[in-house]
């Protein structure tokens, strides 16, 4: 598996790998599976744990991104931000091969292939080694969507946000009451608690920043979607 160490939040399908560089933890994003479902690997720098967002499909280069040598990181945990199919391809044979623990929001656990091994709320916390997860409900795109955020002790936080929230809107709902909820969420449990330099990181395509589309949220709440 090709990493490449220049991190700019692109990366394309079936291409290499790109990896953030922090000072406690690293961050390799890869795009996987025919819809480009971006799957984010974790690793504690002091103890080589590892936790893996959204374990969206290709199990096999989500393996060979763990690598082969005595070296390599210990993948502890999935967390699994909801439970559209595309987000959990891979899930049950990552899972089954690593023997790591998989995480959900109850709400959407029926939904997914194999029952969470734990299941969490807003609030909560999981561990990636030394460093801590913080999770963040987000109702609206399904009823259990989740970030996850990783407050840099020393930078800006980084938000993991699935399909809740993208460059130049929030996801897609059902219906106009599970947009008002998602925009009420994103406003209030996101922008309203996180500083402009929190870089946000999509479960599809590029990244972007709160100070970027912060100033589109009144454009999304009057155009409905």
């Amino acid at each position: 598996m090709q990493i490449q160490d220049t991190y700019t939040g692109h990366v394309e399908p079936g291409g290499a790998a790109t990896r953030r560089r922090l000072d406690a933890l690293n961050i390799i994003k890869l795009s996987v599976g025919s819809m480009d479902n971006n799957a984010y690997l974790l690793t504690c720098l002091r103890t080589g744990d590892a936790l893996i967002i959204d374990a969206a499909n290709d199990p096999e280069r989500l393996a060979d991104l763990l690598g082969h040598d005595d070296e390599r990181p210990r993948l502890r945990t999935i967390v699994t931000t909801h439970q559209h199919p595309d987000h959990w391809q891979a899930l049950g044979s990552l899972a089954g091969q690593t023997g790591s623990y998989t995480v959900a929001h109850p709400a959407d656990s029926d939904g997914l292939p194999v029952p969470p091994d734990r299941e969490v709320e807003h609030g909560e916390t999981v561990q990636v080694g030394d460093c801590a997860v913080e999770v963040i409900h987000l109702r609206g795109h399904t009823p259990g969507s989740i970030a996850l955020l990783y407050r840099d002790p020393t930078g800006h936080p980084h938000l993991f946000t699935g399909d809740s929230l993208f460059p130049g809107g929030v996801g897609k709902t059902g219906s106009q009451e599970a947009f008002r909820s998602l925009i009420d969420d994103v406003e209030t449990r996101v922008f309203g608690e996180l500083p402009d330099e929190t870089w946000v990181y999509p479960g599809h395509g590029d990244d972007t920043t709160l100070g970027t589309e912060r100033p589109k949220l009144p454009e999304w709440r009057q155009r409905g979607w």
